[in-house]
């Protein structure tokens, strides 16, 4: 893989700036500037030393000394400082900070919903990272999926810092950063689970977990407050597809050594039990190619669930099927996972998508994207007849391994519907057992916590409602409710090792991307979209003369999405006249300030509109002068 370091085994990797030069020489304040005083110390005059030790020894043992004691070896603490993925599902990245030296865990982004018109992603603010980007040694990324990798790009565009990863992870964040510019300009340092990259008086290690995508690691950051565990997002899957299970002999290794905090995935929370194995799916899989044997297959899944495109692949090599692509993501996604070796696909298996109508249709299976019926993914296309390479027939069975995510039911909703009507069969949701989770459900979030055995816990990864669930978890595992911290977005939670609480906060929110413009539409503007979106658009122009207030044209009235003009003449000309009479009483009172004459304008066509029609469509005055 071009531009990655990689490390094996029990690795550590020193924190690197821009140009990969290690950053010793500026961490001169560090650990060799603590063993200069420490041997310092040593060289005080031997009578004096001898005095100090035994003044001290009487100190120490004299009873009601130990607070003190304890006092004095007062540990630093430690910030977290969560800018996304709390209180929300998506956009996931945290800031540790201890004694001048910080790191990232994840930087993701989440998609719009129905309140942002247009818009295409949402981001996090990076405000309080950028004003404190010379601190920042490096961004650790526990896993590939957009919400941990996909706001990547926006943030490097403006400081670059080293990468830190699994392979897959980093293969996924390379295609990312080829499509933004950024291929060749950041490092990406490979390390495997177990491995440890080194902050300053912070190191991180990486535990391997089972989630819906390979090379996915929690985080146990060792700090000199003590040991944090990060979960990511984590389930444990005794037989998953590929690799090993979920390390928990580490977690629990951690846990009798003394952890600090938990910071734990909740997004399930709510579901007792525990979640299914990957394996499931499979043999459904194989009961559904059994069934539908005469037809052609299409599976809708999520891209980057590469475990759940590997049991495709594995159900159509045993039926003697072809496999086609269909979708960008998935294709790219596909592409990297058989390049870095993680997916396994039999040579002549795998065909392309124009190739298809050369196969019979009992011979085809075509994975898409799809599963959460966005408008332009490959399935809807397909459901509404607009793709250009494959068209649904009654002679199709189209399966959507997926769970709607919440807020998505309608359009998946609307997606089964149309291909419905087109006479295929469709397999969604309950029907069969065609997807399962990857997080981890109520019983094994209290393994983890059993296993670590935390001081403090923190719930993150989920909406208030989840964090509280999971936080009642805690405190039903018998953790005192004063040791829980519910947190949200720019909220600092600062440890010492002896108490956790909030102890601030810093900028925070969300920064929407429309098209090539990152942040330019605020709240105003989507106040404009939403209202334009419900109500429409007059716009009433004029011309005046400047000297003589004369009106010399106008004003003529343009609707778009209020009204149509054709069939509401009466209307529309009563306006025109209502703007007239306006700008007429602004020149009689030498009024000719046109902020003023324009509100009057949009003020006056308002009350009128709003008794005609119980409507307020946006009215922009258009007033030229001469």
């Amino acid at each position: 893989m071009a531009n990655i370091n990689e490390k094996n085994g029990a690795q550590t990797a020193e924190t690197t700036r821009q140009t990969g030069r290690p950053q010793n020489k500026r961490r001169s304040g560090g650990a060799a500037a603590k063993s200069a005083n420490n041997n310092n110390n040593k060289k005080q005059a031997p009578a004096d030393m001898a005095d100090h030790a035994k003044n001290t020894k009487q100190k120490n043992t004299a009873p009601g000394r130990r607070r003190s004691s304890k006092a004095a070896a007062k540990k630093p603490s430690v910030r977290i400082i969560p800018l996304g993925g709390l209180g929300e599902i998506g956009k996931n990245v945290t800031v540790f900070e201890c004694q001048g030296d910080s790191f990232l865990v994840d930087c993701g982004m989440t998609f719009p919903d129905e309140n942002m018109p247009g818009v295409d992603l949402v981001i996090p603010d990076f405000s309080y990272v950028l004003e404190n980007r010379d601190k920042i040694r490096g961004i650790c990324i526990t896993h590939g999926h957009e919400d941990h990798i996909g706001a990547l790009p926006f943030l490097l565009k403006q400081v670059n810092l080293p990468l830190f990863g699994t392979k897959l992870t980093l293969g996924l964040v390379e295609g990312k950063l080829k499509e933004h510019g950024l291929f060749g300009k950041v490092q990406l340092n490979v390390l495997k689970p177990k491995g440890i990259v080194k902050f300053g008086c912070m190191s991180v290690e990486y535990i391997n977990v089972n989630h819906s995508i390979p090379d996915a690691c929690a985080l146990a950051i060792h700090t000199p407050a003590g040991v944090i565990v990060q979960t990511g997002d984590f389930k444990v899957d005794f037989t998953p597809i590929r690799g090993d299970i979920i390390d928990l002999a580490r977690f629990g290794e951690l846990g009798s050594n003394g952890v600090l905090a938990l910071l734990s995935d909740s997004t399930n929370a709510e579901r007792p039990g525990s979640s299914m194995s990957e394996r499931v799916v499979g043999e459904s899989f194989d009961k559904l190619f059994a069934q539908y044997e005469k037809k052609r297959i299409i599976v809708a899944t999520f891209a980057s669930n590469i475990h759940r495109v590997q049991q495709i692949v594995n159900a159509a090599v045993k039926f003697k099927r072809k496999v086609a692509v269909s979708g960008r993501s998935m294709e790219n996604v596909i592409s990297k996972a058989l390049e870095t070796g993680y997916l396994d696909i039999p040579s002549g298996v795998l065909i392309e998508v124009d190739s298809v109508d050369k196969y019979p249709v009992e011979k085809m299976v075509i994975i898409t994207t799809g599963s959460q019926g966005e408008p332009m993914s490959a399935l809807a296309r397909m459901a509404t007849g607009d793709h250009r390479k494959l068209t649904v027939t009654p002679g199709d069975c189209i399966i959507i391994s997926a769970t709607p995510i919440p807020g998505n039911e309608k359009t998946v909703t609307r997606v089964v519907n149309d291909l419905l009507k087109l006479g295929a069969e469709v397999v969604y949701e309950k029907m069969y057992e065609i997807h399962v989770s990857g997080h981890a459900c109520q019983d094994e979030l209290k393994m983890m916590f059993a296993l670590t055995k935390p001081k403090f816990f923190m719930p993150t990864h989920g909406e208030y409602k989840h964090l509280k669930k999971h936080a009642g978890l805690a405190v039903s595992m018998g953790l005192d409710p004063k040791n829980v911290i519910i947190a949200d977005i720019g909220k600092v939670v600062e440890t010492d090792g002896e108490t956790m609480k909030i102890t601030g906060a810093v900028p925070a929110g969300k920064v929407l991307v429309d098209g090539l413009g990152v942040g330019d539409v605020g709240s105003i503007v989507l106040r404009d979209r939403k209202h334009l979106a419900q109500d429409g658009l007059i716009v009433v122009v004029t011309t005046i003369d400047l000297h003589s207030g004369e009106i010399l044209s106008g004003p003529d009235i343009v609707s778009r999405g209020f009204v149509y003009v054709r069939e509401s003449e009466d209307m529309i000309e009563k306006a025109r006249k209502i703007a007239r009479e306006s700008i007429r009483r602004c020149m009689e009172n030498n009024t000719r300030e046109w902020g003023v004459i324009k509100q009057r304008v949009r003020d006056d066509i308002s009350d009128y509109l709003w008794q005609v029609t119980k409507r307020s469509p946006m009215i922009l005055p258009v007033i030229q002068e001469i």
